[in-house]
């Protein structure tokens, strides 16, 4: 059986391949086939040809998914763009891909002047837009048969740019042109992840298309025939909701998610049937133990977690028995060869941090930064994400924190993922982000930056008790040294829906402000 849209559509045209869970639109596998040809019609009417970039815009709108499909047909390059950006930032992602065409939607029309003016020469076509930009008018002028020269597309992802400009994932080419073959994902989806090949899966995606995990997961489910609802934008309640009124058996999450679903009221938790749900997947983000734990306790031993990065050079997995033996581990490779090496680039000790990296065949490149790549790669041909772990005696692997996250006070280096995964589980505290800001005594000082459940508790006068309330909640659990010097509270961290942290905005802020005091006195 050929796991891939175009087989399900000739084989079940009416099953449905994605569902949107706020507004109930809904598109058959017959459906997004044709439409998935006639937007390979309309890159080639456009003269993209194998290779070429387009880059795509868009919230959450079921456009996205024959746009996919269209470009795996073309052997074109689609380049997400994170939502969350600004004109500048969008402007410099169209350029540095390359991307002849745009696609976005009305959502984005205060920003898409300056984008056309930082890009003069760029084509754009605005999905549910009118007039000569209009996507829908620009498909329906298509034919709808395949185009004569099929092959198989790629995706450019984007970092976060959370330690500066972001850059561009170039992957390697696929092994096998033909649209229709195999990839290597697919045997991560169904004997790693377990997702039935039988057409049977309804998988909830609760996070931005944009991000690699939520695009990658949903293709994998609609490549084995699954039906995909999409959340327009994540709310835990109606996360729940959507569980029950779909029957959703397989989802995809991050520790926010997870978070945000522990802080709802008890009552709100148990009101929603998830009986139907057999898979929870998580990753993007270390998940503090104790959130795991009640979160297994609630959904049982159904909530899955794996590592991996947008760069596709490895992966681990573990399920959550073996999580329960091995709290706090993200599970032992499945794909690509665990390496974990010191500063000097040999491998250290079971039980001893290092640089962890994956050995792979196939590894991708950083578009247009061959130094970033140089900086990536071991002597040997491995790759890293950057992330510092360990791992245990039975190759299980911890992760302790992003090597340029780390924090240098006073000579002794800090982690602050572990702090922030202690805040986290304060009944007050809906998220926290533990950063390093200048100062002229340790180099470096611990700030913690805390978003409380209520911001009333934290305002004016409430601020100090709040702050004695986590010192004092912390200090049995952390060394002195890594107690925060500084705490301010805030309505809302800079945090991408995709679970990454923009630590970076927060790191510019107080540098800022250090050097403005520095000056003043």
């Amino acid at each position: 059986m050929t796991m891939h849209p175009i087989a399900h559509a000739a084989n079940r045209p009416d099953h449905p391949a994605v569902i949107m869970a706020g507004s109930g639109a809904r598109m058959s596998y017959g459906e997004m086939d044709e439409a998935a040809n006639r937007f390979a019609q309309l890159l080639r009417a456009r003269g993209l040809g194998p290779d070429d970039a387009f880059a795509v815009l868009m919230e959450n709108r079921i456009e996205y998914f024959p746009v996919l499909w269209g470009s795996q047909r073309a052997g074109t390059l689609l380049v997400p763009i994170s939502t969350r950006l600004t004109a500048p930032e969008i402007a410099y992602i169209v350029n540095d891909s390359g991307a002849r065409l745009l696609i976005t939607s009305p959502h984005f029309d205060d920003v898409l002047p300056d984008i056309r003016r930082a890009c003069p020469d760029i084509e754009v076509l605005v999905a549910g837009g009118q007039g000569e930009d209009g996507f829908d008018a620009a498909l329906a002028a298509q034919p709808a048969e395949p185009i004569a020269d099929q092959r198989a597309g790629a995706t450019m992802l984007y970092s976060s740019g959370t330690t500066g400009r972001p850059k561009g994932i170039r992957p390697a080419p696929p092994e096998d042109p033909d649209p229709q073959a195999p990839i290597p994902f697919l045997g991560l989806a169904t004997m790693g992840a377990g997702m039935p090949a039988d057409g049977s899966m309804v998988y909830l995606s609760p996070a931005p298309l944009y991000h690699a995990a939520p695009l990658g997961w949903c293709s994998a489910a609609q490549r084995l025939g699954g039906t995909v609802v999409v959340m327009e934008k994540f709310e835990p309640e109606a996360a729940l909701a959507a569980i029950e009124k779909h029957r959703i058996t397989d989802s995809q999450w991050v520790p926010t998610h997870f978070v945000r679903f522990l802080k709802l009221d008890p009552e709100i938790r148990t009101r929603y049937d998830l009986s139907s749900h057999q898979r929870a997947l998580h990753a993007a983000a270390p998940c503090p133990v104790p959130i795991k734990r009640e979160m297994i306790g609630w959904w049982g031993p159904i909530v899955n977690e794996y590592y991996a990065g947008s760069e596709g050079i490895g992966m681990t997995m573990i399920g959550a028995k073996d999580w329960l033996d091995h709290p706090g581990s993200v599970g032992r490779a499945i794909y690509g060869a665990l390496h974990i090496c010191g500063p000097d680039g040999e491998e250290v000790p079971a039980g001893t941090d290092g640089l962890i990296y994956f050995e792979n065949a196939q590894l991708p490149t950083y578009h247009n930064d061959p130094e970033k790549t140089a900086e990536a790669m071991h002597p040997k041909g491995w790759m890293t994400l950057g992330d510092i772990g360990h791992v245990d005696d039975d190759g299980f692997l911890f992760l302790t924190d992003r090597k340029s996250h780390m924090i240098i006070s006073g000579g002794v280096n800090i982690y602050p993922q572990e702090i922030e995964n202690l805040l986290v589980t304060h009944d007050k505290v809906m998220d926290a982000a533990v950063i390093g800001a200048p100062d002229p005594d340790l180099g470096e000082k611990v700030v913690a930056v805390v978003q409380p459940i209520d911001m009333n508790q934290a305002a004016g006068e409430r601020a100090e008790p709040f702050e004695r309330e986590l010192r004092a909640f912390l200090e049995p659990q952390l060394a002195r040294i890594k107690m925060p010097r500084l705490f301010e509270f805030r309505s809302e961290l800079p945090r991408e829906a995709n679970g990454k942290l923009y630590k970076r905005e927060l790191r510019d802020e107080f540098a800022a402000r250090a050097a403005r005091e520095s000056a003043a006195g």
